[in-house]
């Protein structure tokens, strides 16, 4: 039997770099196609940057196909350096649902 998880179970795990051991943060949404109910990518969010005082770092984007493992904990990437951050800046919402 398939196992299922909600988004607020991926919430609680962090992603990390299968092949380097880099560790992103934790899921803090996941990216939908309304047409078909699948989940197209994992949303980290940006860093803070001292403190919170300088704003966030961009959010990095994690598609779906990069995805290897799911742990009870952690989500295990296979990050290959490009493409996983989208220009967001501090306090703009996630362009998360698309119409293509």
């Amino acid at each position: 039997m398939e196992e299922k998880s909600r988004v607020s179970d991926l919430r609680c795990r962090e992603v990390i770099d299968i092949r380097t051991g880099v560790r992103f943060g934790y899921v803090g949404d996941v990216s939908v196609a309304l047409e078909s109910g699948r989940a197209e990518a994992l949303v980290v969010p940006g860093r803070r940057r001292l403190f919170g005082l300088l704003g966030r770092e961009p959010d990095r984007i994690f598609p779906w196909e990069t995805v290897r493992r799911f742990g009870e904990d952690i989500i295990l990437v296979e990050h290959d350096g490009l493409g996983a951050q989208d220009g967001r800046r501090r306090g703009e919402k996630a362009a998360v649902f698309r119409e293509d």
